[in-house]
């Protein structure tokens, strides 16, 4: 048998499929990625077609192989990493889905959302799950879909359905049909999930009418999710996260106080807790961050690898002992953990248009030809003339959760152009991420001393930039940006001993650039004065 060289890690986004191999040092060896189609079949309204999502999945998992001239049985393990939310209900018999992927940001269960709010069963959800009511959550998509399409109920109720986010329909497709399974970082995005009990609840499965004979079962997030064949060879699938919590763990982020932002198609500002479910009082998210079969070693000691530990604070409880692995094949995989220990917790922050207001410049505006251009356009002006771009294509995430907000610019003068209008672009990507931190620092009771990024959009040094000269504390972009990708593999191999605790992680993460603040405090408080007041006019506009 060949040694084991990689990690192939599967980051199945909201516009493309992904595949990343990863050597022992945590850099990445060779990827492929390929696009696929949005549907907007009505306003508001987002839609994947699943089997494509899986097809390109597969290309470009072969694809990233073959690039590195790797050999299947060279690969220890595979970690899953997905857009969370998006919601596939499938023939268990065909494995064909009944309709296409309702995506995260389709609004089309907002009036439903509203009906519960009306009965009063916001607090008791929050209580439950950690989530605000909303329409970006999977539990009633899920509804809308057996509600609406011809006997998906009935069929649902008789086993003969199955639901899933991304990861549990591409875990079936991988191993088969053979395994029906998710974790609980993806679960807990349900509205269907207790957080505190880590299990599927009646109470709420009740409240949204949703069979239990249609979920999938939920295992740790490192851990034993069955077997891909590829070329024939048997490679465990072995880790499993939602992309925001496998980027917070592939920051590194590991001791409770630290905390990243992604900048994706969206922004997501998450804070690990530790073992403590942290409730919000300023419209953030509750969520389970990952499960493994024993806690960290380094939890707790705000340890952070280079750079890493200057904002860790006291919030997790007790360590857990660690459970012995068990064999799995030839691989030894970790089993759940009694008692639901090794469970972390964070604190989230989302917001629904980041990188996408970009998008929007290029294909909406036309006024760039890539999303690389718009860092030299926006440079080409010292600020944005007054002009705000609210992006709320989508509605409005966090903290405010309305979802008939629609996008607004204001300021507008007849010395407005086009450098303004990209520059106020990408002002809002990070005016949106500044609010979100200032509610997390007061729910969590700290400040955050420092913010790590990832994702796409941390390349544009301009944004990077406005971001730390926003929030008055450094900005640190890792070497890796990809770290959705680098924390799915590091869930999957430390399953399968490639990894053999946190300390190699956090010695293969290493800064790149660090943005220091240069704008007045009063000038930074200026700008989001200006922000929030057309945030609040752009509200409640499609209600």
């Amino acid at each position: 048998m060949s040694e084991k060289k990689y990690v192939l890690a599967l980051d199945q986004g909201t516009t493309s499929s992904r595949a990343i191999l990863y050597g022992n040092d945590g850099a990445p060896v060779a990827s492929a990625q390929k696009e696929f189609r949005q549907h907007f079949p009505q306003p508001g309204w987002v839609e994947h077609d699943a089997n494509e999502i899986w097809a390109t999945q597969h290309e470009v998992m072969l694809g990233a192989i073959a690039k590195a001239d790797a050999k299947p049985d060279e690969i220890a393990a595979i970690g899953i990493t997905n857009q969370r939310e998006t919601t596939v209900v499938w023939d268990r018999a065909t494995g064909k889905p009944i309709a296409n992927a309702i995506v995260w940001q389709d609004r089309r269960t907002a009036g439903l959302c509203d009906q519960l709010k009306a009965q009063g069963k916001a607090a008791l959800i929050q209580q439950k799950t950690g989530l605000v009511l909303d329409a970006y959550f999977s539990g009633t998509k899920l509804k809308w879909l057996l509600d609406t399409v011809p006997g998906a109920r009935k069929r649902a109720e008789n086993g003969e359905l199955a639901f899933g986010t991304i990861d549990a329909w591409l875990i079936w497709n991988l191993t088969s049909g053979k395994v029906h399974a998710t974790d609980p970082s993806n679960a807990s995005r349900s509205l269907l999930f207790n957080i505190h009990s880590n299990s599927w609840d009646d109470e709420l499965l009740a409240l949204l009418d949703i069979p239990r004979a249609v979920l999938p079962e939920v295992r740790p997030s490192s851990g034993a999710f069955g077997e891909a064949l590829i070329d024939g060879v048997a490679v465990p699938i072995a880790g499993d996260a939602g992309d925001q919590q496998a980027a917070l763990f592939g920051q590194a982020c590991h001791s409770p106080g630290m905390a990243k932002n992604t900048y994706g198609t969206g922004c997501f500002l998450l804070l690990n807790t530790g073992s403590q479910a942290v409730t919000s009082t300023n419209n953030l998210l509750t969520t389970t961050a990952w499960q493994l079969a024993s806690p960290l070693s380094l939890e707790g000691r705000g340890a952070g690898g280079e750079g890493g530990g200057r904002c860790a604070v006291n919030v997790h409880g007790a360590p857990s002992s660690p459970s012995p692995p068990e064999p799995v094949g030839d691989k030894r995989v970790a089993p759940p953990p009694p008692g639901g220990r090794g469970i972390s917790y964070a604190l989230e922050g989302s917001v629904f248009i980041g990188g996408a207001v970009v998008q929007w410049l290029r294909d909406g505006l036309r006024a760039i030809k890539t999303a690389a251009d718009v860092e030299a356009l926006a440079a080409e002006v010292p600020d944005s003339g007054g002009v705000y771009l609210v992006p709320a294509f989508a509605g409005l995430g966090a903290p405010h959760w309305d979802p008939y907000a629609r996008g607004a610019m204001f300021g507008l003068t007849r010395g407005s152009g086009i450098t303004h209008i990209a520059r106020a672009a990408l002002e809002s990507i990070a005016f949106q991420s500044a609010e979100m931190l200032a509610a997390m620092e007061k729910d969590a009771g700290l400040k955050l001393t420092e913010l790590r990024v990832d994702g796409g959009a941390t390349a544009n040094n301009l944004l990077m930039q406005i971001q730390a000269d926003l929030l008055g504390v450094p900005v640190v972009r890792p070497k890796v940006l990809e770290t959705t990708a680098l924390g799915a593999a590091y869930l999957a191999g430390l399953a399968v001993g490639f990894w053999k605790d946190a300390s190699d992680i956090q010695r293969n993460w290493q800064v790149d650039r660090i943005f220091e603040p240069t704008l007045s405090r009063e000038r930074a408080g200026e700008m989001m004065a200006g922000w929030a007041k057309a945030v609040e006019r752009s509200k409640r506009w499609a209600n």
